[in-house]
């Protein structure tokens, strides 16, 4: 119990790293899931299947991959050192970038599937009155599209709390700058604090039930208000 405290810098960090990286992931999710429910181009499959890749591929091979681009010999990180700012890995800015990849196909699928769920007749009643492309798409898909605004950013924060592979391989597990709630359970277990452990691990048992019992509350609501 007496290292407990060293976790609260951790918790505090997770909780800016998820609330960050949700709110970014909707400004960047809304545009692609829209494009990819109203479009019909041959990019539309291939350029899916990317987003949807941090699905399939395991977390480290990711994580390993954004830290090369990121490092001093990528071309992020060469671009970055030429402005001056140095490298982004083992950084907070790179914990986030990962979090951003790992985490975005949790945020534009549930978008996506609630434009696509909106139909065609919506938008061209809006036509009718005169609405512009832009004018239809914030005054009538985006309120529609709520409940899938509201799972995206609830399945992002959650997923983003999740992180192991993806945070450890890019920003390590460094006291106060990139050290989260996953990483110090890690480092809980290694020094064989295994009652710390045990409590770290606990309250993120009981967040994850909390998360999927408000999902499940959310589609019961969504699903009244459709019939």
């Amino acid at each position: 119990m007496n290292q407990l405290s060293d976790a609260w810098p951790a918790i505090a960090l997770t909780l800016q790293l998820a609330s960050l990286s949700s709110a970014l992931l909707l400004i960047i999710a809304t545009p692609i899931a829209w494009w990819l429910s109203q479009t019909s181009s041959a990019w539309r499959k291939p350029i899916a299947a990317l987003i949807t890749l941090p699905l399939v591929l395991p977390p480290t091979v990711l994580g390993f991959y954004i830290l090369i681009v990121l490092g001093p010999k990528g071309w992020i990180g060469e671009l970055t050192q030429s402005l001056g700012l140095g490298v982004l890995s083992f950084s907070f800015t790179g914990l986030l970038i990962g979090s951003l990849i790992f985490s975005l196909p949790f945020a534009v699928q549930p978008i996506q599937y609630a434009f696509e769920a909106i139909g065609k007749r919506p938008l061209e009643v809006a036509a009718t009155l005169r609405a512009g492309p832009l004018d239809a798409f914030f005054s009538v898909a985006l309120p529609l599209a709520k409940p899938g605004l509201l799972t995206a950013t609830v399945l992002s924060f959650a997923h983003t709390v999740g992180e192991f592979g993806v945070v450890l391989m890019i920003g390590g597990n460094i006291p106060g700058q990139t050290r989260v709630v996953s990483t110090q359970i890690y480092g809980y277990v290694e020094s064989m604090a295994y009652e710390e452990a045990h409590l770290l691990s606990a309250g993120m048992l009981v967040f994850s039930f909390l998360v999927l019992l408000a999902l499940g509350q959310l589609k019961t609501r969504t699903d009244k208000v459709l019939t």
